[in-house]
């Protein structure tokens, strides 16, 4: 029996688009590129050759175009994990689910959506401006285990590693991994630093820092800079990489982040001109989708 999607769990708007991100499947481009912050869409449309569908609803800008013959969207999702549960909902409930009809369409579209972030390194030896790609999002966020997820998507043995290795906290939200897309991989990161990207669910104490409120953990960071397993170590601190690929493999897209290190947070070192490397990465992106 087909399932019917009710009014009060997938909300569409009077013109007919998805609820929050108010788009349409006729707005939304094969490849899809996601940023945390909406002044950086138009800082990559203005690369395209042309725009030609352009929508703004809260922190979700979208802008659709043509750049090398190809279509891009790009779409703001702002800061955090909540954010990217909406986006990747509301994204794949576009393209694969009849929103006139409130059932899922017959044919299964497959999304290539490519987040481009910054990141602080945990990692001495990456200097700021490095790009890095996420092979791995470590999900510190508990995101995860609201779903119902077929288990094959997780990588436990890296999971154990960690979990023993760090003496993981009962409290905390339970650590899962999951597997950047090895098609965006290939084609896009195979000239940049990979690693595992540790995903907060928060920018202070989350991640280790400390202004009024002491922490509760603070030696966490030090034992995830610590981390090793098969040669495979915890590059970078961001707050949207596991969201993006847990939810990404469960609804069958394919994710990647690629991040530009704006800062390094066991040197304590931040970049001069981080809007620079952000429009070199941006850049480089568009010629590895493209080409």
């Amino acid at each position: 029996m087909e399932k019917y999607f009710k009014e009060s769990e997938l909300i569409i708007n009077p013109d007919g688009s998805v609820y929050h991100i108010k788009l349409k499947p006729e707005h939304i481009a094969p490849t899809v590129i996601v940023v945390g912050d909406q002044n950086r869409v138009e800082t990559i449309s203005r690369h395209f050759q042309k725009v030609e569908f352009k929508i703004q609803s809260r922190e979700f800008a979208t802008h659709t175009g043509i750049y090398n013959n190809t279509p891009i969207t790009v779409l703001s999702t702002g800061i955090g994990t909540d954010n990217i549960d909406i986006v990747m909902n509301e994204l794949d409930a576009a393209v694969n689910i009849d929103l006139e009809k409130r059932v899922v369409k017959e044919k299964h579209t497959s999304l290539d959506i490519i987040r481009l972030g910054t990141s602080g390194a945990l990692q001495a030896d990456i200097e700021v401006d490095t790009f890095v790609a996420s092979a791995y999002g470590l999900g510190l966020d508990g995101l995860l285990y609201f779903y119902k997820y077929d288990e094959s998507i997780l990588e436990k043995d890296l999971m154990n590693a960690f979990i023993k290795q760090t003496g993981w906290n009962e409290k905390l939200p339970f650590p899962y991994i999951v597997k950047a897309s090895d098609k965006l991989l290939d084609k896009i990161a195979g000239d940049l630093r990979q690693g595992i990207t540790a995903t907060a669910s928060g920018f202070f104490g989350p991640q280790g820092r400390e202004l009024r409120i002491p922490l509760a953990y603070p030696e966490l960071n030090k034992k995830i800079e610590k981390f090793e397993y098969k040669g495979k170590v915890i590059s970078n601190f961001e707050m949207e990489t596991s969201a993006l690929y847990a939810l990404g493999k469960t609804l069958g897209h394919n994710t990647l982040t690629v991040c530009d290190i704006i800062a390094n947070r066991v040197n304590r070192t931040y970049s001069k001109d981080y809007k620079k490397s952000i429009e070199e990465l941006i850049e480089y992106v568009l010629e590895k989708i493209t080409s």
